[in-house]
């Protein structure tokens, strides 16, 4: 699982008064606007196919694949397959729970701001110079 809060989103987050759930998913977990969608249509519609996604969010079935590649890779989506009575299988998609998915930025931030720390204390007193 990739979690690495983005420094700059960090900073544009903290500008705003009262972030949303897409604002803080993108500074924690470098998602998009569009991933936040999906894992939102997931947690209203659990063990979705990404045909049923591709057109409750009317986008492509490529893109909604993408989408799940990433919120699997951050850990917020689970993919599961099942078989099919004709044969073959389908793979359904289910979010992680939101309760989850708050103690995953909980810990991400929290590394995240240990490494902060370390490197402040690190700080040997020098200034950076400007070259001049």
């Amino acid at each position: 699982m990739s979690l690495d809060p983005s420094p700059k989103q960090f900073r544009e987050m903290m500008a705003i008064d009262d972030p949303d759930l897409a604002e803080v998913m993108a500074c924690v977990f470098g998602v998009q606007s569009h991933e936040v969608r999906t894992y939102c249509a997931l947690l209203d519609t659990p063990n979705s196919t990404v045909e049923e996604l591709a057109a409750e969010l009317d986008r492509d079935r490529s893109n909604v694949n993408r989408s799940l590649s990433t919120l699997r890779e951050k850990g917020l989506a689970r993919r599961e397959r099942r078989l099919l009575d004709g044969g073959g299988h389908v793979y359904q998609y289910t979010a992680t729970p939101l309760d989850e998915a708050r103690e995953l930025m909980h810990e991400a931030l929290d590394e995240w701001a240990a490494a902060v720390h370390e490197s402040i204390d690190a700080f040997d007193g020098g200034m950076p110079t400007d070259g001049t």
